[in-house]
């Protein structure tokens, strides 16, 4: 008890985080106390058994003589007692740098459950795929040069590709030292960014550690300064190296074992652990003990390990206790082995074995005593009965270069002494090889093509690599059998989803939905967030069961009306479109057998693609798109999904590989559309606008701009399509003025003057048309949806084109030829060009005719104005309103509220909203006297609103609209730079006015002063007058308060001018130099940032308003009230279905769809073969195959020196035995008694080279 009163080590500054989420440690957590004195008869009464003084006791522990009287033998249970925890929190090794290791001392009898909970939820340790348990080799005893290469080489290095934990007893010497600086050495050559860090784990006994009163403090230390003594000698003290401590606490005072029951109920409790997260994985965590010499006590710790089926290597040669056993499993034949070990099970260990078996012990630990010789013999016996869970490990002639593999094999010969189904006996090799990540050795012992391997081998194995992310794995098992679309159901679907982290973004868009869903249903959710109480640290959530509706509806969200709902049809939701009754039927539907889940998922690579990218999975989510199909689209899908969860996610390093994999997927898009575009330019067109059955019915070119891929745009395959849909039926290098001349000469448009492209009408097998054609009949301005140029001869284009024709709205091959004057007209009117310089010309007009009106016509209010000219400019801003109205309501088939959500989100759209709302609110006050000149002044404003308007018309010029992209992005400084500014205008102007007029109460003139004046200062208006008191001329002025506040000009104070004009040089200096010149370089950057990307912004912006005039009806207002019209009448009266609601789509299917898709997934093989090929070739990769090879050359070379040594041992024992013959062969024809009937054989001299 005394131990508490001693010097607390560590300190403590403030309440910090860790502290908080520790402080429920000591109420769990307990240490144990020696609570009765048994004195040790060879220190004369001055030490107890525990190995504690006297006076470290507590006086209830020295009083107690009669108990001491009546105890021979000092014991943990009888005679210690367990008190809170004095010593829990990190650990700072004085001069060992920052790095700070976790302590925590903890009872003997501490459940292990609790103690895994605490290294995993609140010390951050990562839980293991494997623990390494070594034991042996403790004290001062010198540990061979071979175990320290074993131990660094082999053992560190195992650990770190197997993400295994390595126990040790965490003290500066033996074995553990040795460990330590393995640990230290491996983690300054491995790379700072490493994903797979050594975890070395230190179970101490608490009283054997030196200095361990500084660890003391009944609060915790946070951290706690431990000071070590000469680190180049083996001693008692802590390792700097391990990660944590767990100090195992018996009541014993400097003595070993009090730790090892803890230690081996620890082990047996990972043992029952799965490996994977949230324990998914196929197996249990692996635990295999690694004994290093040893002392005669160890023998227990191995018996009992053995017991619970814990598996051992055991390293030969080591000496101790390891050689013991690696002997008795070596020479002994099995055909000695004991029925029995213990008592009371069968029959008694034979003479023979126990004689033997007694006869190595006395070899090994020859100075025991007979009893204890007897305890160790049946100690080994019991060890003897269990050695198929023993694997011997002869370091000195194996080596530690492949002491990974022998991990392996050593866990998979235990595993098949503990199972006994029927399984593949490689099924257990192959779970621990994924537990482990290690392809390497997947490849080379079990995918070698000797083992036939069945799909329900590697069913379980597939999970567990997809849930843990393992893509070689996941890859690996795809090339060697395992079928996607009979491993991939609905119901694995929604696993893998409900496996998901829960400290990822989508879990938290899930979980949100679960809620939802449930709370529609009236139950609680039936989870919260994982997590783990202070107070229970045993305490946890499972994962969230998700269905496909959480799934379903955070797609929507996050790819939103690009495409239909994901997985509605699996669950009936076809035809619904209201959430409630969405959610009212899902939840009935998941309250029944769910038969869809018993289903094999329609799309499975696609699927998986997605569950991949929402998790933000790099190398799985590349390898998911390899191998489905669509992979333009796919790529394109893949950077929308991950740009929209970015702007969702908070940490910075995930936001930043989010944007990183999303701008990898445009990559890939554009190179595989890239090897389109060169293959077949027509197949590369029907690709960008072809309806996809598995995206939801969306195309490239509306994924592109949902996911806002503006490197795919910029591709010249994509704006070759834009330019053939801008000019329609015309030739692209139609000259503008020739277009515009026609709007006022119609008649020209049936001559040659405009050139127009021929239709191939005939259909003529012969003639392949590169030109594909898509009539819609939406309006009465326009048939043509695009249209491409030239023509090719090939007969399977001509194919293609008459099966696109046959797709075509009310196309049928006998439809009659309409008149040439119908045809060339609609030609003519339904190009986007022309819909676009019609509007342009109007706008014009409508500027001039608004000018018009506010210089020359603008008349007073009624009854004697407005004049006919305002009139015309009301009924052309009414037609304007319409058309505004049409494109907000009445275009896309999204829900109304994303319609208008996607109307305003366009800047544009918000400029027409501004400048309409300021045209109305002017009009309603210029009809009144008393506002009359409000609204003109409002009509002025509104007046630059719509002229400004003028710059997204010029956006689709190739020269101005990229600058217009600069100019924009140029505002954003403005911004910024005004900022700036404000905050010193404010600061001058106000003690500038102050200074100079000590009373002023004109608000009008303070306000001028205070904001105006240091303004026009920054543009070299500077009136001295009004400043400098020295210049001030004759001025009336008072400073008579009275007149002041009647209205007299008051005069200036003249006692701080000089303080005016150094603030004025200050000011002057900071606006006109700092921040004008910042404003300079600003733009300078952005200036030349913006303008690499100009080109690629600008093409970007010109398909949205190809689309836009696309869209629009050919007639500009005024005259497109009569569009509208027509467009009513059709649509409510005739009811004729729009066309024109999805913009560039073509429905493919049948073979057609199934020859395109064939074609582009050829495309795509040809891109990664070439990019494989050039990866080949790089310096790096050439640098690992170097490095593979010497590597197999080595492992040859070393078998052939095994085989030479093999050769050299045979050839001593054919000497052996040769002179042996020869001796019998003598002997016998010395005597009498074989009488011989020939003479002996002669050796045969062997042939000479010669002959």
């Amino acid at each position: 008890m005394k131990e508490t009163e001693k010097e607390e080590g560590g300190g403590r500054g403030g309440t910090t985080k860790a502290e908080k989420d520790q402080s429920w440690i000591p109420k769990i957590i307990k240490k144990r106390v020696c609570t009765t004195f048994v004195e040790d008869s060879s220190s004369n009464g001055a030490l107890c058994q525990c190995g504690g003084a006297r006076e470290t006791h507590a006086s209830v522990a020295t009083g107690d003589y009669f108990s001491a009287a009546i105890v021979s033998q000092w014991d943990s249970a009888q005679h210690s007692s367990e008190y809170p925890t004095d010593a829990f929190g990190e650990l700072e090794f004085a001069g060992a740098g920052k790095r700070h290791s976790h302590f925590l001392r903890l009872s003997c009898d501490t459940p292990p459950n609790t103690v895994y909970t605490l290294m995993t939820a609140h010390w951050g340790v990562p839980p293991p795929n494997l623990v390494l348990s070594v034991v042996g080799g403790e004290g001062k005893a010198k540990v061979k040069t071979w175990v320290r290469e074993v131990l660094r080489q082999g053992l560190v290095k195992a650990a770190q590709s197997t993400g295994a934990w390595i126990l040790t007893e965490g003290l500066r010497e033996g074995v553990g030292r040795c460990v330590g600086e393995a640990v230290r050495d491996h983690g300054t050559a491995a790379p700072s960014l490493a994903q797979t860090k050594v975890i070395a784990l230190g179970i101490t006994p608490w009283g054997l550690v030196h200095n361990r009163q500084q660890l003391i403090n009944p609060q915790g230390s946070f951290p706690a300064k431990y000071y070590v003594r000469n680190t180049l000698q083996d001693s008692c003290c802590l390792d700097n190296n391990y990660q944590a401590f767990l100090l195992v606490d018996d009541g014993s005072v400097g003595r070993r074992g009090g730790e090892a029951g803890f230690r081996a109920r620890l082990e047996d409790y990972i043992s029952h652990l799965r490996t994977g997260i949230w324990g998914s994985g196929s197996i249990e965590i692996p635990v295999l003990c690694m004994l290093i010499a040893g002392e005669a006590a160890m023998l227990k710790q191995v018996d009992l390990s053995l017991r619970n089926s814990i598996p051992w290597l055991v390293l030969a040669g080591s000496g101790g206790a390891a050689d013991l056993i690696c002997e008795i499993v070596d020479d002994f034949s099995p055909a000695l082995s004991v029925s029995s070990a213990t008592e009371g099970e069968g029959e008694a260990p034979s003479v023979n074995l126990r004689d033997q078996v007694m006869e190595r012990v006395k070899k090994h630990f020859p100075s025991g005593a007979e009893r204890a010789t007897e305890k160790l013999t049946e100690r080994v016996l019991s060890i003897y009965q269990n050695r198929d869970l023993i694997t011997v490990y002869h370091g000195e002639q194996e080596g530690p270069d492949d002491f990974d593999t022998v991990l392996l094999k050593a866990l998979v010969r235990a595993s098949k002494q503990r199972d006994s189904d029927d399984s593949s006996p490689y099924t257990e090799e192959l779970k621990l090889a994924v537990a482990w990540n290690r392809v390497d050795i997947a490849k080379s012992e079990l995918f070698n093509g000797d083992i036939h391997w069945k799909y329900d081998d590697l069913e379980d194995s597939m999970t567990d690599a997809l849930v843990n992310d393992k893509p070689q794995f996941v890859r690996l098992f795809t090339e060697n059998g395992l079928n996607i679309l009979e491993y991939l159901t609905y119901e694995r679907l929604e696993s893998l989803y409900s496996s998901v982290s829960d400290s990822s973004l989508i879990y938290e868009l899930l979980h949100r939905r679960l809620s939802e869903r449930q709370g529609a249903s009236g139950s609680v959710p039936s989870l919260a967030p994982s997590g783990k109480s202070p107070e229970n640290p045993q305490s946890g959530s499972h994962p969230a069961s998700f269905s496909l509706y959480e799934v379903s509806r955070v797609l929507w969200d996050i790819l939103g009306d690009v495409c239909q709902p994901f997985y509605y049809s699996e669950l009936e939701l076809d035809n619904i479109t209201n959430t409630r009754k969405s959610l009212k039927k899902v939840n009935k539907l998941l309250q029944g057998e769910c038969v869809y889940r018993k289903r094999r998922c329609a799309f499975p690579w696609a699927s998986l693609f997605i569950w991949a990218v929402l998790q933000n999975r790099r190398e799985m989510a590349i390898f998911f798109w390899e191998m489905g199909g669509e992979s333009v689209l796919s790529a394109l899908s893949g950077c929308k999904m991950l740009r929209e969860l970015s702007k969702l996610e908070g940490e910075t390093e995930t936001k930043m590989s989010m944007k990183e994999l999303a701008q990898k997927f445009e990559n890939l898009a554009h190179d595989v559309f890239s090897k389109c575009y060169q293959s077949s330019e027509n197949r590369s067109f029907t690709l960008l606008i072809r309806k996809s059955p598995v995206w939801g019915g969306a195309t490239c070119l509306q994924m592109a701009t949902a996911g806002d891929a503006r490197l795919f745009f910029s591709h010249d395959g994509v704006q070759s399509l834009l330019t053939e849909i801008w000019w329609g039926d015309m030739e692209r290098h139609t000259e503008v003025w020739k277009l515009i001349l026609a709007f006022f000469l119609p008649p020209l448009i049936y001559t040659r003057f405009i050139a127009f492209r021929e239709r191939d009408e005939e259909g003529n097998n012969k003639v392949a048309v590169k030109r594909v054609k898509s009539i819609e009949t939406d309006s009465l301005y326009g048939e043509t949806i695009f249209s491409f140029s030239d023509i090719k001869h090939t007969e399977e284009e001509a194919d293609e084109y008459n099966d696109l024709r046959s797709k075509t709205k009310g196309y049928t091959p006998g439809t009659p030829k309409r008149p040439f004057v119908i045809s060339r007209w609609r030609q003519f009117w339904s190009a986007p060009v022309t819909s676009f310089l019609g509007n342009v010309l109007m706008y014009f007009l409508f500027l001039l005719l608004f000018a018009y009106v506010l210089l020359v016509n603008f008349k007073p209010p009624p009854p004697v104005g407005p004049a006919t000219m305002e009139l015309v400019l009301y009924f052309w801003v009414f037609t304007i309103v319409c058309e505004e109205i049409r494109q907000t309501f009445f275009v896309g088939s999204c829900p109304l509220y994303q319609r208008v959500r996607l109307y305003i989100q366009d800047m544009w759209n918000k400029c027409d909203i501004t400048a309409i709302t300021l045209f109305i609110i002017g009009l309603c006050c210029r009809m009144f006297e008393w506002s009359y000149e409000i609204g003109r002044a409002i009509l002025c404003l509104d007046f630059m609103v719509f002229t400004l308007r003028l710059i997204h018309i010029f956006a689709i010029h190739k020269r101005l609209g990229p600058k217009i992209i600069i100019v924009g992005k140029m505002m954003k400084d403005v911004f910024f730079f005004l900022f700036f500014l404000g905050v010193w205008l404010v600061a001058y102007g106000v003690a500038n006015q102050a200074l100079l007029y000590s009373y002023d109460p004109r608000p009008d003139w303070v306000l001028r002063r205070v904001f105006y004046r240091p303004y026009l200062h920054i543009f070299g208006q500077i009136p001295l007058e009004d400043i400098d008191a020295a210049k001030v001329g004759e001025v009336r002025c008072t400073d008579n308060v009275t007149l002041i506040d009647a209205g007299a000009e008051p005069c200036m104070n003249t006692y701080a001018n000089w303080l005016v004009i150094i603030l004025l040089v200050v000011y002057l200096l900071v606006t006109n130099i700092l921040l004008l010149n910042l404003l300079i370089a600003m733009f300078s950057y952005t200036f030349s940032k913006v303008q690499e990307n100009s080109d690629t912004y600008w093409k970007f912006q010109r398909y949205n308003l190809i689309v836009e005039y696309h869209s629009r009806p050919s007639l500009a207002p005024p005259f497109i009230i009569l569009s509208h019209l027509h467009l009513f009448i059709k649509r409510n009266i005739r009811r004729v279905p729009s066309v024109k609601v999805h913009h560039f789509v073509l429905e493919v299917t049948g073979k057609r769809a199934n020859k395109l898709m064939t074609w582009e997934a050829i495309q795509k093989e040809n891109l990664l073969t070439a990019q494989n090929k050039w990866l080949r070739g790089s310096d790096t990769e050439r640098l690992k195959r170097t490095s593979a090879k010497v590597d197999s050359v080595l492992k040859q070379m070393a078998e052939i020196r095994d085989h030479d040594r093999r050769l050299r041992a045979l050839e001593s024992e054919l000497e052996y035995c040769s002179s042996a013959l020869s001796w019998i062969v003598e002997a016998l024809s010395q005597s009498n008694l074989i009488k011989t009937t020939r003479p002996p054989p002669r050796i045969r001299e062997p042939p000479s080279c010669s002959s």
